[in-house]
């Protein structure tokens, strides 16, 4: 419940914020199994994303951390008090961004937005089990059908 009392703030220096959650709010990883930090979020970083990417890189290789984004796409250009970011790009150019910086981590990426989901790591992996499932399922029938040909 308490998630419902937040309220949304901040700027999109993403460097600073990962830092403080990898370096202070998880200074006892090495008690941990694994963990993940979920970054949600409207727009591009302020940083250049080959510089996040080596970063999150760095930081997950010591131990099992996975960053995870939820990209929710606006469609307009400003945050919600009318001010432009610092770095601007449109949606399709800040999900690829987002995509390289959780290949980095090990983690996964969803994109939606008010029309619907675009993208999803969860749910491509859930349809490509289906797939296998499917054509295991075809290749089984096809199996008995020529069993029962021979019989």
């Amino acid at each position: 419940r308490w998630v419902l009392s937040l309220e949304c703030k901040g700027s999109r220096n993403f460097l600073s914020a990962l830092r403080r959650a990898v370096e202070v709010d998880l200074k006892d990883k090495d008690k941990h199994k694994s963990q993940g930090v979920y970054l949600l979020t409207t727009g591009i970083p302020d940083q250049e994303t080959h510089t996040i990417s080596a970063y999150v890189a760095e930081v997950c290789r010591g131990f099992d951390l996975q960053l995870h984004v939820c990209l929710f796409s606006v469609t307009e250009g400003t945050d919600s008090r009318g001010v432009i970011p610092a770095r601007y790009a449109d949606p399709r150019e800040t999900a690829s961004a987002f995509k390289e910086i959780v290949q980095a981590a090990s983690g996964r990426f969803h994109w939606f937005g008010e029309a619907g989901i675009f993208e999803s790591d969860d749910i491509a992996s859930i349809i490509s089990e289906m797939e296998k499932a499917k054509n295991y399922s075809q290749k089984c029938a096809f199996l008995v059908e020529s069993l029962k040909q021979r019989s």
